[in-house]
Formats: structure tokens, sequence, C-alpha cells
């Protein structure tokens, strides 16, 4: 196999940036960069009994820029390694950027499929999007393809936005949906399929916004969940509504049913996946347990990054398992795999009955955290948690119990300009937390996975403890435990 001088560079690159990084907000469990830029999860894949990410990564420097794919694989969704870098732009069909895309096993030869990125004028942000293949035997070296572009151009009635192809087997026939908009800017996913992913015949639109979601659609992934079809996207241009839609962009998806034959797809409302700050561009996998994970990108375009001043930007969620919960809704719970990061554990409350506050006095930074609150007779107008600094810092997680709704405030912990994120949540007599609190992050996993909420925090403080409260009234916690989590970077 011929060297690939660009990839040389690029790891090289990265071995240099990771000598400067300040490690204050480096996370303890989740998948970074060794330093530099990463943006959007690609390529999820199980692959000869290892769980393989993807991801775009500029190697040269902090910001976004030239898209690589960095690479970190894992044999249990928990401890990751990284790998090197399986993609560098600079082909006649990537000349500027390989952007995101999706991994399948093709009879033992793992194939990459991504979106080539090639200007026209980068000042004006002009440019053209090619769909391309790369090709590996043993999960770690990658050669694109001869065939390249396997897709040169899209559809004639598309504007340029054409990028972020996923790929799946079905009856012995692969398909690929792409991220696409028309050229009245309606964001849409349009769909190909192939007998041997060189050769692609384009099928048609397998759906489109109806004039409010957005002017493109990023990141599909379409797949089965409980017997249903799942459309996932992250649709740029959708206006704030409410509590819904308050980030730049979203992530989120419709349930439906799907015609293969007929290329009909019935579906339901578009429902926001994540309700947090920072969760988007999210991809899943089917494993060879039969679940299907997803793991998205927690940051989101636009927002700050702290980070940048360290050396290094951007992260992704732990993974998570996918189910059909009801009312045709997606429930998001930790694999079950993430216990494996606890070591110590520490019972706080166990049915007890609190009026004001108990304080966990903890200082880790990487901690997962329980509670239980029974809200059958409960007297207090809300209940929750408080992750405290020593002075003034804390991030505060509510249910306020009237409204049905849950909300997440990060404003005095590094989201200043943009403190709160609020969901509905049905009250049906209990509320369960489930919190995995990281360096520089916090997900929340709300009943069973009915709602989660993810956001990046920076904290300046050393960290006081957690505290459980119930405003206004009494409540009875069922349970209120904590554990600390071992750093699989150290």
């Amino acid at each position: 196999m011929v060297i690939d001088h660009k990839l040389q560079k690029a790891e090289e690159a990265i071995k240099k940036t990771t000598q400067n990084i300040n490690p204050r907000y480096r996370l303890g469990y989740h998948i970074m960069g060794e330093g530099n830029w990463i943006n959007d999860p690609n390529g999820l894949v199980q692959y000869k009994g290892e769980y393989h990410v993807f991801y775009q990564h500029h190697p040269y420097d902090e910001n976004w820029g030239p898209m690589h794919w960095g690479h970190v694989k894992s044999k249990d969704l928990v401890n990751w390694e990284y790998a090197p870098i399986a993609l560098a732009p600079g082909d006649e069909y990537d000349r500027d950027g390989c952007f995101s895309g999706s991994a399948v096993n093709n009879d033992g030869e793992l194939t990459l499929i991504y979106t080539g990125h090639n200007y026209i004028n980068q000042e004006e942000d002009t440019f053209y999007q090619t769909q391309n293949i790369a090709v590996s035997t043993d999960g770690v070296v990658f050669e694109k393809v001869g065939q390249n572009p396997v897709i040169a151009h899209p559809p004639e009635d598309s504007a340029h936005h054409f990028r972020d192809p996923k790929v799946w087997k079905h009856n012995n026939q692969w398909y690929m949906i792409v991220g696409n908009s028309t050229k009245n800017q309606t964001g849409r996913v349009i769909l190909y399929k192939s007998q041997d992913l060189r050769k692609w015949e384009y099928v048609g639109v397998l759906a489109q916004s109806d004039g409010t979601l957005g002017y493109m659609w990023e990141c599909p992934d379409f797949f089965d969940l409980g017997g249903k079809h799942i459309l996932l996207i992250s649709p740029q241009g959708i206006e704030s509504k409410g509590d819904d839609y308050n980030n730049l962009f979203q992530t989120g998806y419709f349930v439906g049913e799907y015609d293969y034959e007929k290329n009909e797809y019935v579906k339901g409302e578009f429902l926001e996946l994540d309700h947090g700050h920072d969760f988007y561009a999210a991809q899943t996998l089917v494993d060879e347990k039969g679940r299907r994970i997803v793991i998205g990108w927690m940051d989101m375009w636009e927002s700050e990054m702290p980070t940048k001043q360290d050396g290094w930007c951007g992260a992704l969620t732990i993974p998570r398992e996918l189910t059909l919960g009801k009312n045709n809704t997606v429930f998001m719970n930790p694999v079950d795999e993430m216990v494996e990061l606890r070591e110590t554990k520490s019972v706080e409350l166990e049915n007890t009955s609190l009026s004001d506050y108990h304080l966990a006095k903890e200082n880790s930074s990487l901690l997962e955290i329980k509670a239980e609150f029974d809200l059958t007779e409960c007297k207090a107008e809300s209940v929750g948690l408080t992750i405290k600094g020593v002075e003034e810092e804390e991030v505060v997680i509510t249910y306020h119990i009237q409204d049905e709704k849950l909300s997440l405030d990060c404003s005095k912990m590094g989201k200043e300009e943009d403190g709160g994120r609020t969901t509905g949540l049905v009250n049906d007599g209990k509320l369960t937390l489930r919190i995995f609190l990281d360096r520089s992050s916090i997900e929340v996993f709300a009943n069973d996975g009915m709602k989660t909420m993810t956001s990046r925090i920076y904290p300046t403080e050393e960290r006081l403890g957690v505290m459980c409260f119930a405003n206004k009234g009494e409540v009875k916690v069922k349970e209120f435990m904590y554990w600390k989590l071992k750093d699989i970077w150290k």
C-alpha cells in the first residue's frame, strides 16, 4: 500500500499539539480528539469485535478547518483508544474536506462512505460535494478507491448542499440516504441504492420539510426501532418556538412506517431528541447484541468554546441505547456498559422526607448521580439537584411539578448568555434522574430516558458537592446516591 503523506503529516501535527494542552477541561470518560478540533461522530460500526467511532477532525488547529476523519476504537464502549487518522482531504474529489459519513462491514472489508467537500470560492462559501468511499481490511489503515467519486452530482433539483451519507443493507441491497436541500432551500433527505457500494442509482426523496423544518437536513439516519422506522435528522434553520428549538441547530426524529417497494415514508411530527444546549449530528449503529446505539456531537455551532484556548475543542456524548417508548417517542439511556466506570459508591438518602435540601459534599469532577423522588403525595412546588461550586457557581436541574416541566440551568457555569433549557415531562408519580458529570459536561437522563438534556459546562471553582432539594414543601426521596467514576484517559 502506498504511504499517504497527507495522513502522516496530520498525525505528526496532532502529536505535536498534545504536548501543549491545558488539561483543566479535558474529559474523563468521553471521546475527544487528542488535540485540536473535532465535531460530528462518523462511521459508527462494530467490526471484528471492536466498536469504531470516527469523527470530523481538524488536526492542525483548534478551530474548524479542512476536515479529516479522526478515529477511536473500543471493545466495550467505555474504554477508548486512539487509532491513526483514517482519512485526509486533498484528492481531486475531496480537495477541501472529508466531510461526515458512515461505515459498513462489507463481507469483512470495512467501508467508509463520506462526503468530499470542494470549494469553488471559499470566501463566498460556494462549493460542490461528492460521495466517496475508502476501504480497509484491518479497520485501521484505509485506502480511497479508484472509482471515487461514487456519486459525483446531486439530483438536478438540488442546491449544492449534498452531504453526510448514511448506508445500510436491506434484503441484500445497499441503501444510502444523503442530507440535501432543494434549489428553493427546503431541507430534505434523498435515497440511493446499490448492489456493490460503487455504482449508485437515485431512487428519489425519502422525506422533506413542510416549510417549517429548515433549509438543510444534515446527518440523516434511518433505521428500524420497535417495529417502526425512525428518521433521525439535524435540520438547520428552524425558528425557536417556546421551549423547543432553542439551539442554533437541532437534532430530532420522525417515527413512521416505510415501504421499500414504493419509497413511501408516512411519518408523524418532528421531535427533538435531546433538550440541552449541546447535542448535534447524532449517528447510530446496531451492534451484535441488537441494540441501536447513538452518539452525538456534544457541542453546538457558534457557541462559546473555552477549550480552544487550551489547545483542543469538541467532544462526543457517552454512547446511549435507543428504544421506542410510549406514544411513539424515542427513549435514550446510557448503554449498560457505563456501569463499568463506577468506583466508590456513596448512598446519601433512602426513603427520606425532604423539605429543604441535603448536600453531599464531594469535590470529584467525574460522577454518576442517581436520585428518585416520589411525587404521589408531594407537597413541594419543585424538586431537583444542584451541582455546586465552592462559591457562586452551580448547575441546577429542576422539575416544576405543577407545570410538568424539567429545566437545566447552566447560566452560572459557563453559559451566562444562554443559560436555561426546559422540556415537558409528564408527572406520572415519580421523578428519576440519572446524571453523568464530567469535567466540562453534564448529561441528564430523566424518567428512564424519556427525556435527556446534554450540555457543556465550564467551571472555574472547585466543586463543593451535589445538593438534593425540595422547594416550598416536602417530598419523599426514595434514593439519592452517587459513584465516583474512572478516568479512562489516565
